[in-house]
């Protein structure tokens, strides 16, 4: 992106420096990293960042409008809905893959997903810090945005998180925290902020108020980060000691009915020229006839569970339940990164906080070199997997 910087990282890296920083990041708190880190951030051109700034505010816009509101007020599954719903996440992202406009040349950006709950907020702020330890990054470039620095950050994402509470008070929620492959987040969380990892099973209740357990005292709970995604809460049938759909003296953070109101449920009604074209397979009395460019993806699932990129007549006829899916323009990952043998490609995710107003606060970053951005897309490869953009302040 920044090809002097570009030249210079990629001169100047060794494998002792990486493993060095690898070491550091997995020892640094109580869980290991459980994905690949990338041997290198992105290094992101005024012009790219400025039309990612744009994308996001076009975006921004439109999923905190009262019209968005209207448009999702069926998006959460009933047996799913909860009550107390806020106004508002707390937290919300949208992810970019970034390609190439043959016609003019310039790398763009474009929507591939969205989110109304929490990512790596944690993790990233030591990510950000671990990686200038070990790496000569400029002194002018961050990853943060609005002239954020990294103490206001952790300022910011306390106060979103914790509020006014004692933060023995405030937990965070999950299914099994422990063996979560994003677990290093919720030590990163536990080290910045004091608010400990519960699963939903230890959840204890007493009327209305949900309590956990530490040192074998019960301990009131007044605000849950919530990371319990529900949809694989129904397919674990964890068993835990309350009803999702009784009203309860606790407020989530993020409200758990925004999971599926900002998400893949969204993106047939958002427009813009960084949005791909989108359908919701219910709606549509006839095909695109090149679905060849189009990828099929579930409503309800995460972290790419169910996703078809070679979609065909044959298979959209044999699906039962079309209102579950929705069918989406295929994005081309443009050669963006060189490497030390094939350029990767790249997929950013631009951070919000949502307290008084949304603010771009963050960014992280999945690098691929495969078809598409898992794992099994990347085994063997080098100079994949997480990191960040930094860009010039």
């Amino acid at each position: 992106m920044i090809p002097e910087l570009r030249k210079k990282f990629n001169a100047e890296f060794t494998q002792e420096k990486y493993d060095a920083f690898l070491k550091d990041i997995n020892t640094l708190l109580k869980y290991p990293v459980d994905f690949r880190i990338s041997e290198t951030p992105l290094f992101l051109s005024n012009d790219l960042k400025n039309k990612l700034l744009k994308a996001c505010d076009e975006l921004c816009k439109q999923v905190t409008s009262n019209e968005f509101k209207l448009k999702m007020k069926d998006a959460v599954p009933p047996h799913l809905h909860i009550p107390g719903e806020t106004d508002h996440p707390e937290f919300f992202v949208f992810d970019f893959g970034i390609c190439q406009d043959n016609r003019l040349g310039q790398f763009i950006p474009k929507l591939i997903e969205l989110q109304g709950f929490p990512t790596l907020y944690g993790y990233q702020y030591f990510f950000e810090r671990k990686i200038r330890n070990h790496f000569a990054i400029p002194e002018n470039f961050t990853t943060y945005f609005n002239g954020i620095t990294s103490d206001k950050y952790v300022e910011l994402l306390g106060e979103v998180i914790v509020g006014e509470a004692d933060p023995a008070n405030v937990i965070l929620l999950e299914i099994e925290p422990e063996k979560q492959k994003t677990r290093i987040d919720f030590a990163a969380t536990e080290k910045l902020l004091g608010v400990r990892e519960v699963c939903i099973s230890d959840l204890i209740k007493h009327g209305k108020v949900l309590f956990y357990k530490w040192n074998g005292i019960e301990i009131p709970i007044e605000r849950i980060y919530n990371r319990v995604i529900f949809d694989e809460l129904s397919r674990t049938e964890k068993n835990f000691n309350f009803d999702l759909q009784e009203e309860l003296n606790v407020n989530w953070i993020p409200h758990p009915n925004w999971f599926y109101k900002i998400s893949k449920y969204s993106l047939p009604v958002l427009k813009g020229e960084f949005v791909p074209k989108c359908f919701y397979l219910r709606d549509l009395t006839s095909y695109p006839a090149d679905l060849e460019n189009y990828v099929l993806k579930p409503l309800f699932s995460f972290a790419g569970l169910g996703v078809k990129i070679d979609v065909t007549k044959k298979m959209l006829d044999e699906i039962k339940d079309p209102e579950n899916y929705i069918l989406q323009e295929k994005v081309e990952y443009a050669p963006l990164i060189e490497t030390p043998d094939d350029f990767a490609k790249v997929e950013i995710r631009m951070m919000y906080f949502y307290d008084k107003e949304p603010i771009l606060v963050n960014n992280l970053v999945r690098q691929s070199k495969g078809k598409m951005m898992g794992v099994d897309f990347n085994k063997n490869k080098t100079w994949v997997g997480g990191s960040a953009a930094l860009h010039r302040v």
